[in-house]
């Protein structure tokens, strides 16, 4: 703003004196029609004016500071094709050119990304620590994978009704290509036996057309599997889950000729093996204590379909009492025993004393269904000591131990771990201590494994394998105890539990079991043995096909460990020894940056367009922009990249220019009075 001031030479009432009688004197000249008067009383006017010292006052203007903000990605994808190295060059650069700027401070702010979060560059911006009202744009080092892009631009961009710019350098010379490979639908769980179904597809990004594409299916340690597909269409792939737990299935699709990275190439499924529901047989003998401990234990679990049978009286016992008082149905033997037997996945024998109930054929039946797969659990009292006790039937061949008929110890004794049962997953850890039991069978022979003792020193709890199948063999009927807090009471549950759970060949209750999983770039083995100590050490196979020996380590009873560094191997890693195999996968780290892993300016070049910035790629052999300060138009142009200039007014400073000059005032007084003298002497010679 332009303002009039006056600094008078002389005192202003004596400018206004003399202003004054230049004023009468002229009205007074013109009034007598004095020739030359008026020329000669806008000279007076004119020193009068000269003399008042007139002069524009105009303000001083400096620039603004001004604060830019310098957004550097340092995600994850930033380390394929040197592009980090690219992004901190450029940066040193910039840094050093807005250092030569006065006014003009440049913030450097680093996005780390990844994480499961992505690449979020604008939410850096947001949170950027800048004094109010000097923020004049921003400059993004990037590759162009940014994943908090926003559609429209934003309000920091938008200032008194002016856009601040917003500029773009993308680290590569330009447009890549890159194939992923994209799980669609795969199950969480699937039944054992049965065939799962993935829906997969492979994306050429950045690529034209469709191509056939070769894809490598492993399972375990199998064998693998190469299967063709096209580019862009989606497939679907059936898997057998053949045992519980976990299976680890990996996926990897050809790489695409020039594409960025094969590391999004693959995927990793993890389906759990689970059984349909369990089907139990369960058979009580003479109502006991211990029989409301198995139905409880066992109707607790929502995944177990209970079959319950209690033998009241045997056939050839006739005490007066009607039938239909003593059952509702018949003891369907032919259908449990003969038909169906092989739909169960475990039968309990509780306490059951055969005295003619169950035919030989029938018993023969329990023993093949045994060898067979199938799992059979005893518990035995005085009744395996009489006469039908099931040792004198083909179930004899299976159990994995002998009671003589003298074997029955009434004492009081606390039950207690074996060595054996130290290391076996089915008591190891068992919480302590124990209640004490008052009954217990002695055994002639054994050829099991003996987890636990009672009395005498006399085995307890026997396990044996037979064939395909599993045997577990309780020689006390006195169990219910623990349930009943005697002497403290006792782990029941979670032992009757554990034991079915083994007897159904649940895989973490395996006494031989190898483990593998990895954590923090980091294989961890686990080995279960029934043994003290290892023969022979485990063979790694890693992902590229590299083996190399590990010796594990003593860590508990019957537990050896050892960690092996993955070094950032994505893939399957296959651990196997002593006839064990186990296998473990690294899970992608960074699924939302490995989801696309191209530079592009696709995502941010509309954004750049709507603030007038520049969107640049920084080949290896190109130039970072320079920093220019613009008044208005374009914020880009060749080689260079702008941000407005702001001007603010110098506080209490003004530049002053004299409206009237000395040399201007004397011209004028000269060319008046020359005027005024002329004049007069023209009218005088008329």
């Amino acid at each position: 703003m332009i303002h009039l001031t006056f600094m008078p030479l002389i005192p202003v009432w004596l400018l206004a004196l003399a202003a004054g009688l230049a004023v009468i004197v002229g009205i007074y000249a013109l009034l007598r029609r004095v020739p030359g008067s008026l020329a000669r009383v806008l000279a007076l006017l004119l020193l009068v004016f000269w003399l008042a010292g007139p002069r524009l006052s105009r303000p001083l203007f400096e620039p603004a500071p001004q604060d830019i903000l310098l957004v550097v990605d340092h995600s994850p994808s930033m380390a394929l094709r040197n592009r980090l190295d690219s992004a901190e060059k450029a940066a040193a650069r910039l840094q050093e050119e807005a250092r030569a700027i006065p006014g003009l401070t440049l913030h450097t702010v680093t996005v780390q990304g990844g994480e499961g979060h992505g690449t979020r560059l604008f939410d850096a911006i947001d949170q950027a620590d800048l004094p109010p009202g000097r923020f004049s744009g921003a400059i993004l080092l990037t590759d162009g994978m940014v994943h908090d892009a926003p559609s429209a631009l934003p309000p920091l961009f938008q200032r008194d009704g002016r856009i601040l710019p917003l500029h773009v350098l993308l680290t590569g010379k330009g447009e890549e290509t890159d194939r992923r490979l994209r799980i669609l639908q795969a199950p969480p769980y699937a039944l054992v036996g049965k065939d799962a179904t993935l829906r997969m597809v492979v994306d050429d990004l950045g690529a034209a057309g469709k191509q056939p594409v070769t894809l490598t299916l492993r399972q375990g340690d199998e064998p693998p599997r190469q299967i063709p597909a096209i580019s862009g269409e989606p497939l679907e792939l059936t898997v057998p889950v053949r045992h519980p737990g976990e299976t680890l299935i990996t996926l990897s699709a050809a790489p695409l000729a020039g594409e960025v990275s094969p590391r999004n190439n693959s995927a990793i499924v993890r389906i759990n093996g689970v059984r349909d529901r369990l089907k139990v047989l369960l058979v009580s003998g003479t109502p006991n204590q211990g029989e409301r401990v198995w139905r409880r234990l066992l109707k607790a679990d929502p995944s177990v379909d209970l079959v319950h049978f209690t033998i009241l009286r045997p056939p050839d016992k006739d005490d007066g009492t009607p039938l239909s008082d003593l059952a509702l149905i018949p003891f369907p033997i032919k259908e449990l025993f003969q038909d169906k037997i092989k739909q169960f996945d475990l039968i309990i024998l509780d306490g059951f004393h055969n005295a003619g109930i169950l035919p030989q054929d029938y018993l023969a039946n329990i023993a093949d269904y045994v060898r067979e797969g199938g799992g059979l659990l005893l518990t035995a009292g005085p009744e395996f000591t009489e006469d039908g006790t099931l040792q004198d039937t083909p179930l004899a061949d299976i159990l994995p131990a002998h009671v003589p008929s003298n074997g029955v110890i009434n004492e009081r004794f606390v039950p207690k771990l074996t060595e054996s049962g130290q290391r076996h997953p089915v008591t190891a850890g068992l919480p302590q201590p124990w209640g004490p039991w008052y009954r217990g069978l002695a055994s002639d022979s054994l050829h099991g494994t003996s987890l636990l003792t009672g009395p005498e020193n006399q085995p307890l709890l026997v396990l044996d394998i037979v064939r395909k199948g599993r045997v577990a063999l309780l020689l006390s009927d006195q169990l219910w105890l623990w349930s009943r807090g005697e002497g403290g009471g006792g782990p029941q549950a979670e032992l009757l539990k554990r034991l079915s759970h083994w007897l159904m060949k649940e895989p973490e209750l395996e006494e031989n079991q190898l483990r593998a999983s990895i954590k923090e770039n980091s294989l961890h083995i686990e080995r279960h043995s029934d043994s003290t100590r290892l023969t022979s050490p485990a063979r790694v196979t890693a992902p590229d096909g590299t083996i190399s020996s590990v010796t594990l380590k003593p860590a508990t009873n019957g537990v050896f460990t050892n960690t092996v560094p993955t070094n950032g191997q994505d893939g399957l890693w296959v651990v196997r020894q002593d006839g064990l195999t186990a296998v473990a996968a690294q899970a992608t780290r960074n699924p939302i940056e490995d989801a696309d892993l191209r530079a592009t300016a696709t995502i941010l070049s509309p954004l750049a367009r709507q603030t007038h910035g520049a969107t640049l790629w920084l080949g290896e052999n190109t130039a970072t922009p320079q920093i220019r300060q613009v008044t208005s138009g374009n914020f880009a142009g060749s080689g260079w990249i702008g941000f407005p200039r702001q001007l603010v007014p110098v506080a209490s400073s003004s530049r002053l220019t004299e409206l009237c000059p000395s040399w201007l005032a004397l011209l004028g007084t000269l060319a008046l009075l020359f005027i005024g003298w002329w004049r007069e002497g023209r009218l005088r010679r008329r």
